[in-house]
């Protein structure tokens, strides 16, 4: 089995949860203190030992493209007045992976996002990571795609984060039907998008961090569209509980969500 090397992250969505700041500006360029939230997400990838980052745009998203590009005329400057290290973090970033765009030609939900990476991807593992969650691994400890990736090189089973949420908060999430194995570390059984908590009985959240082998591209090819008329990530994860199997796990580090 290939080790996790390359990651999706979608980024074509309008953010309409961020409007009406999102009217010019993407939701991914939104600033958190100091820096845009994909840059935190990409970080993420990186510091697990992603080399190959897929970013999946839509129209308007040119600075996304922008931001991770070299900019001449401010580096030189930066240098110049001594300040360069201004830049360190980004070009840090730079230096350890490939940013990699392609263009979601339409908006056809998150199935369809990660379907749109699998010419970069190809019959390689990889990890997927959603843009609205910023997770913050603790010091010293692996970020939380770290610990997906490392269950997935010893299982080489598709391994995806949980999280319990309260019962109001279950229509927000894709919803695992899940069995513990052992502490912190599930099977399973089946999932659901965004139920009505009488849908569902189990409490454990998606929050946005994925590593799957190359099946559920498989899968997503023949998908068709189900909730909202898109294709669901969720509905090919279901049924590659029933083919290959899929395990979750809960994580330690500290989690934002970005619409918050």
């Amino acid at each position: 089995m290939s080790k996790v090397k390359k990651a999706i992250i979608p980024a074509a969505g309008l953010g309409t949860r961020f409007l009406p700041a999102t009217k010019t500006v993407p939701k991914e360029m939104l600033t958190i203190v100091d820096a845009p939230i994909i840059f935190y997400v990409v970080e993420e990838a990186v510091k697990a030992g992603i080399e190959d980052i897929v970013l999946i745009a839509g129209r308007g998203k040119h600075s996304i493209e922008d931001f991770f590009d070299t900019s001449y005329e401010l580096e030189d400057r930066l240098a110049k007045e001594g300040k360069s290290h201004l830049l360190d973090r980004l070009a840090h970033i730079r230096s350890m992976a490939n940013i990699i765009s392609i263009r979601q030609k339409q908006a056809l939900g998150l199935g369809h996002a990660v379907l749109s990476g699998l010419p970069v991807v190809g019959k390689e593992p990889f990890a997927v990571l959603l843009g609205d969650e910023i997770t913050m691994g603790f010091r010293g400890e692996p970020n939380v795609t770290a610990q997906l990736v490392s269950s997935f090189n010893e299982t080489e089973t598709s391994t995806i984060a949980i999280m319990e949420v309260l019962e109001k908060d279950v229509s927000k999430y894709g919803i695992a039907d899940v069995e513990e194995v052992k502490p912190g570390f599930f099977k399973v059984n089946s999932l659901i998008e965004k139920p009505k908590p009488h849908q569902t009985k189990s409490r454990w959240a998606l929050p946005g961090r994925y590593v799957f082998d190359s099946e559920i591209m498989n899968l997503l090819k023949n998908a068709t569209p189900s909730l909202n008329g898109e294709i669901q990530l969720t509905d090919s994860m279901k049924v590659l509980c029933e083919s290959r199997g899929l395990n979750a796990m809960t994580f330690k580090a500290n989690r934002y969500d970005a619409g918050d």
